[in-house]
């Protein structure tokens, strides 16, 4: 079977809808968020309380733009294109809120109905994320922080990315616990998504490589890896 051609920013401008649209519905779900992000989300809980207007997609990605400022001091450098991870931020934050108004429209309020949106949210997130991996364009400051960490100290990446996600896990708690004195944010879906994330991933990775073939559209690439 011939395989057909997937342009690396329609996977990027896919992967970014994708992900934003899954991150809604396992919001939604109530069965807690992933380990990446629920440091972010508790921040938007904790501040929306005193500022009504600070959305989710907000808090993504001033978080996100600290872990750039805070990965410009580990390496002792910044690079122009970093500021690119950020936007890649605002741009999934905006469309992370749109989704999660459309969403609140809908109540599901029976236990089947959530867990058919958690399942549906995570299996478009992990769809999200491996299209974004087959593109050059900067990612989210998380997947960036992650692979220049590992870069510099020459240090396994999936071990960099396990550290990574078991100390989100820990702030996340520490956060939940500090600011509503209870585990809030964090629940069973989050331990659903640690263990499941990295083999659908994989799984949807695999899909996409049998049957598309990855060009880039735009002469773009030596700019977004010029390091």
């Amino acid at each position: 079977m011939k395989k057909k051609v997937l342009y690396s920013e329609l996977s990027y401008i896919l992967g970014l809808i994708i992900l934003a649209f899954g991150t809604s519905i396992v919001e939604k779900a109530g069965f807690g968020m992933s380990m990446v992000v629920s440091p972010a989300y508790l921040i938007h809980l904790k501040l929306s309380d005193i500022f009504p207007f600070f959305s989710f997609g907000m808090a993504e990605y001033c978080f996100q733009g600290l872990l750039i400022i805070i990965l410009s001091f580990v390496l002792g450098k910044f690079r122009f294109n970093y500021l690119f991870s950020f936007v890649t931020a605002v741009i999934y934050g905006f469309l992370l809120d749109g989704f999660i108004f459309i969403f609140t429209f809908i109540s599901p309020d029976s236990l089947p109905l959530r867990i058919l949106l958690f399942i549906m949210g995570l299996t478009l997130c992990t769809l999200g994320i491996s299209l974004l991996l087959g593109t050059y364009i900067s990612p989210e400051a998380y997947e960036l922080f992650v692979k220049k960490i590992s870069k510099k100290y020459n240090y396994p990446l999936f071990k960099t990315k396990f550290l990574y996600d078991i100390s989100s896990l820990t702030l996340s708690i520490i956060l939940s616990l500090s600011f509503f004195g209870s585990f809030k944010g964090i629940g069973i879906g989050t331990v659903i998504t640690a263990v499941l994330n990295g083999r659908l991933i994989g799984m949807w990775t695999n899909i996409i490589d049998k049957h598309f073939i990855s060009q880039d559209a735009l002469k773009l690439r030596s700019f977004f890896e010029n390091d």
